[in-house]
């Protein structure tokens, strides 16, 4: 029930940030006194001055990490810009600056290019940015029953087994979820 009240906040804030955001933009075609008088046509033709803001694109990873990329938009018109983002989700607007995020089904590029699963001294599954013996952890999962463990798995744990892709870190998981130690 609480995810469906969620989402429900979610759209609503969605659909009230866009609202705002075009009686913002469209507020300039209102005199300043609040006249609804309508504008001639010869001052509407000089308003042709594009909408400039400000977007933040969060993109959230299987892994947990987060990346952000900042770009500043030049837009003439509403429905174009919010085609161009479409597949994003909206989540934050702050006068000119709009914050939208996307999850993506795969690992973060930090991942991919320098992530490598290991093991902690206390014997936790945990991904480190390099090699395990750097105590650099990015991310930490479960305790693993070393005892359990055959010897060649603990030294590939202690050596650092590289992920490169999706499919290895999933693989990796499952691997030694069998070994991890039941909390009671």
């Amino acid at each position: 029930m609480r995810y469906h009240w969620m989402a429900w906040c979610r759209y609503m804030f969605a659909g009230i940030a866009v609202l705002l955001f075009m009686f913002i933009f469209n507020a300039e075609e209102m005199t300043i006194l609040g006249s609804a008088a309508p504008m001639d046509n010869h001052q509407k033709e000089e308003k042709t001055e594009p909408l400039n803001m400000k977007v933040i694109l969060e993109r959230v990873y299987l892994d947990g990490e987060i990346s952000q990329e900042v770009v500043n938009e030049t837009s003439w018109s509403l429905e174009n810009f919010w085609a161009k983002y479409d597949q994003w989700q909206l989540i934050d607007i702050d006068g000119s600056t709009l914050v939208f995020q996307k999850q993506v089904n795969d690992i973060s590029p930090l991942l991919k290019a320098n992530g490598f699963f290991g093991i902690t001294e206390d014997g936790v599954l945990s991904i480190f940015n390099g090699k395990p013996g750097q105590l650099r952890i990015i991310q930490s999962f479960f305790q693993i029953d070393i005892k359990k463990l055959e010897s060649t798995k603990q030294e590939e744990l202690i050596q650092g087994i590289p992920i490169k892709n999706k499919d290895r870190y999933v693989e990796v998981l499952e691997t030694f979820k069998p070994y991890s130690l039941k909390k009671e």
